[in-house]
């Protein structure tokens, strides 16, 4: 029997065009698609699906519930990218014992954690 694997996770919005543009914007996914009606960003094995639902709001209001994290191979690079987008920071790029670390939020709301483990972290894994 196959073990079950996560490969998606699906994204709600009030304005699920908007979302996928600053996801697409700031972290340059593989694809980038419209599957079915869902907007499909692919990020290395993972999906991340983007769709509209009429029963939430506009902002998440816990966005603490659930973190999406990018491992990336240059942090300060994408923080830098970010920085265009005029992205809000929950935390600032920071070291953490030789990883680094940063959290921005994104239109929605949602939590965005950018992550570049140093390969000490990455083989203690």
């Amino acid at each position: 029997m196959r073990l079950p694997s996560l490969d998606s996770i699906l994204l709600a919005s009030t304005d699920p065009a908007r979302l996928r543009d600053w996801y697409a914007a700031a972290l340059d996914p593989e694809e980038n698609a419209d599957v079915d009606g869902y907007l499909v960003l692919k990020f290395g094995h993972f999906h991340l699906l983007i769709d509209s639902r009429a029963d939430i709001s506009d902002k998440n209001p816990e966005p603490g519930r659930m973190v999406l994290n990018f491992d990336v191979a240059d942090a300060r690079a994408v923080v830098a990218r970010f920085e265009t987008l005029g992205v809000s920071w929950l935390t600032e790029l920071e070291d953490r014992h030789g990883s680094l670390f940063a959290t921005a939020i994104d239109p929605d709301g949602n939590y965005v954690q950018i992550i570049e483990l140093s390969e000490e972290h990455r083989a203690a894994m």
